[in-house]
């Protein structure tokens, strides 16, 4: 059973000195494709460019290092271990009286992008009922929990984020209380200056009561001298540096905001009712029968209430959009359309570059499920060799297993992958994966199929090598950690045991985008960062752990290595990419 919890607006503490470093801004109207009920109100001000952006790389494990296994026989299992991790997914609706179900079945279709905990806030009557547990969707939310959540306004959120004692207060959305009402939020991304502010809002007085970088956005609101509300929120955006893709929602108004780089997807839409709903990708949208209208612009606020209907305002003029490339490669569902591009046909693409690329004799093709699956087709098609279904993926696997006494060899793949050996015997294959973070998962999965009689095993990665962090809002581990930071190509053939290894090549995937390639952040590939990371300080596998975290903040220090601002840069980030050029 999961953990859960109910509330009515909490309050915040208040601030009694406000943070400095007021900018103007900028709004301006939209276009919107279809507006049915709720017209667009454009708005002007003027604005000077304030663009500074840096960000962190957090790395989650799943229990604390301090903290023993139940018994010797009881232990973790991590679902794609060797995969980097979307942190959340966020959904907002106005106007449907069913808001928070809706809320509840599109965070159903973002469940991919957060497992550890779900949340939705409701409004009714002027007043935020807030419903958040730890676990899948299914688990948090029952009949029970939906009927506590009335009202036609509802805003929703998954995370995936570290287990432990302290989770559940940092499971989103937050919902505070202020002089001038209540509010709650919540955010996909990295805010990078939180320890700043955190600290310069702890000096004026405030107390927090997570660890999550999230509640800084709801001080900056409380403390914010901007009239009306929605300036608040433009006012405390206008502080934050990184990653952040957000919804909030108050007594009368649903608010989107995306960061002016845009490198966390958003997207509108609307259902036949008139309802506008925002969410993290457009298989949300599809499932609760909203049409897809449009992103959220980079540096955008959108503003829904029943008065004006839906305003757009201009956060802040914004560079060149650093969209963030993995949605495509790994994180969104092929059914989406991320950043106004099929994810599917993306995927597919990188198959077929990879079948004209690194083509091989083989007999058949095969994916590690799930998410090679469609670029498995891409280089089957071109190859002209059939796809056949090599691994079948266990859905079934929980969060711990117990292991039986006697050891058994790649126990965790072998739970989770199940190789077809009348696909495979005697075959030369040619398995096609997303991406090699690590390389542990990869050398499992290669024996796995050898010892189901493969004959020959060649790997084919529809992604560049991952060179770099993310420090954009995404679970990558340290580059020490990665395989490609630290073995060329042939090594890494050698540490995996395939007999043949290829990744997609840098060069072809910009080409591939053509005229977009400039739009897209692809910093793990190049180690050419589009902001570089100053403030912020990386996380060591097995240390302190986000959701772990109380006391000061000094206290945590032992837990994390240097961030870029206490390094040669020059020295640490060019090598990556010059090795990516090689």
């Amino acid at each position: 059973m999961a953990a859960s919890t109910t509330n009515l607006s909490p309050l915040s503490s208040h601030v009694s000195k406000p943070i400095t470093n007021k900018s103007p801004f900028y709004l301006f109207p939209q276009t919107l494709l279809n507006p049915l009920s709720f017209p667009l109100k454009p708005l002007f001000r003027t604005h000077k460019l304030h663009c500074t952006v840096s960000s962190k790389n957090p790395l989650a494990d799943f229990f604390p290092a301090n903290k023993p296994d139940p018994e010797p026989s009881f232990i973790p299992y991590f679902t794609d271990d060797d995969k980097p991790r979307e942190e959340c997914g966020v959904v907002g609706i106005f106007g449907d009286p069913e808001a928070s179900r809706l809320c509840y079945l599109a965070l159903h279709a973002l469940q991919h992008r957060g497992q550890e905990g779900a949340g939705i806030v409701a409004v009714n009557n002027n007043v935020l009922q807030s419903v958040t547990g730890v676990g899948l969707v299914s688990d948090v939310f029952n009949e029970t929990k939906l009927s506590q959540l009335p009202g036609e306004m509802a805003i929703g959120h998954v995370r995936y984020s570290t287990a432990g004692s302290s989770m559940l207060k940092n499971v989103q959305p937050f919902v505070a209380g202020y002089r001038f009402g209540s509010v709650g939020v919540a955010h996909n991304g990295n805010l990078v200056n939180y320890r700043t502010l955190r600290a310069m809002l702890e000096d004026n007085g405030s107390i927090f009561n997570t660890s999550s970088d999230t509640e800084v956005v709801l001080h900056l609101i409380a403390i914010s001298k901007a009239r009306p509300f929605f300036l608040r929120i433009v006012d405390a955006c206008e502080k934050l540096e990184g990653a952040y893709s957000m919804v909030f929602v108050t007594e009368d108004k649903l608010v989107a905001v995306r960061d002016p780089y845009g490198f966390r997807p958003l997207v509108m839409g609307r259902r036949s009712n008139g309802a506008v709903v925002f969410a993290s990708e457009t298989c949300a949208l599809d499932l609760i029968e909203a049409v897809y209208e449009r992103e959220v612009n980079p540096g955008e606020v959108l503003v829904v209430d029943k008065k004006d209907g839906v305003q757009s305002l201009c956060l802040l003029p914004h560079p060149e959009p650093k969209q963030c490339i993995f949605e495509h490669i790994y994180f969104a569902l092929p059914n989406s359309v991320v950043f106004g591009r099929s994810v599917y046909e993306s995927r597919h693409v990188f198959g077929e570059i990879l079948a004209t690329e690194a083509p091989v004799d083989c007999d058949v093709v095969i994916a590690v499920p799930d998410s090679g699956v469609v670029a498995a087709l891409g280089y089957a098609a071109k190859a002209g060799v059939p796809f056949q279904q090599g691994l079948i993926r266990s859905h079934y696997v929980g969060r711990t297993f117990i292991e039986p006494s006697q050891k058994i060899r790649d126990f965790g793949v072998k739970l989770k992958l199940s190789p077809v050996r009348g696909v495979l015997d005697g075959k030369r294959v040619v398995v096609v994966d997303d991406s090699i973070v690590r390389g542990t998962t990869s050398s499992k999965i290669v024996r796995l199929i050898k010892e189901a009689g493969a004959k020959e095993v060649h790997m084919r990665i529809a992604s560049p090598p991952i060179i770099g962090s993310c420090y954009y809002g995404v679970d990558t581990p340290s580059a020490e950690e990665l395989i490609s930071n630290r073995m060329s190509v042939e090594e890494i053939r050698e540490f995996i045991g395939c007999d043949s290894l290829a990744f997609l090549q840098f060069d072809s995937l910009q080409k591939m985008l053509a005229s977009d390639s400039q739009k897209f952040c692809y910093a793990c590939f190049s180690g050419k960062y589009p902001v570089m990371p100053k403030e912020v300080k990386v996380k060591k596998v097995g240390d302190f752990l986000d959701d772990g975290l109380n006391g000061p903040m000094d206290s945590i220090d032992g837990g994390w290595v240097r961030g870029l601002k206490n390094i040669d840069v020059e020295k640490e980030i060019d090598p990556l990419y010059q090795q990516s050029k090689i």
